[in-house]
């Protein structure tokens, strides 16, 4: 896949593909609505950052390329791609169990604080990965 020269656009099945590794100087898109919701995404190869309502989504350091995004009741998934280990962050619900899959494998079983974030780490190129969240 490729990077998003949009800096965030609305995929034909409703997801979200968002931010560009490659770019050096900071890029941001302020104002992108969806429904009722209004998104925001900071971008460059040290930070992509996607937020929602003013509230953290997903971020990842340093940048990378996020694909086809759905946030589900249970279910969140997305395609990555970017340049070596990247910490991945998501802001999900608190006090709860989730399991990370990444390729189909899993990783890990997580649980949330109040906040509800949950941070991992993967080990990055210009292949996608596909990343899958569950709740329990």
């Amino acid at each position: 896949m490729a990077v998003i020269n949009e800096i965030i656009c609305t995929e034909a099945d409703g997801s979200l593909s968002f931010g560009n590794y490659e770019v050096a100087e900071k890029q941001k898109a302020e104002g992108f609505k969806v429904g009722n919701d209004v998104y925001k995404v900071r971008t460059h190869k040290d930070v992509t950052r996607l937020s929602k309502n003013g509230n953290l989504v997903l971020e990842t350091v340093p940048g990378a390329t996020v694909h086809s995004l759905k946030v589900g009741e249970r279910v969140t998934g997305f395609e990555i791609e970017g340049n070596g280990n990247t910490m991945v962050t998501l802001e999900l619900d608190g006090d709860s169990t989730y399991s990370i899959y990444v390729d189909d494998v899993n990783l890990d079983k997580v649980n949330t604080n109040m906040t509800g974030k949950i941070s991992f780490s993967l080990e990055l190129d210009s292949n996608c990965k596909s990343v899958r969240i569950e709740k329990h």
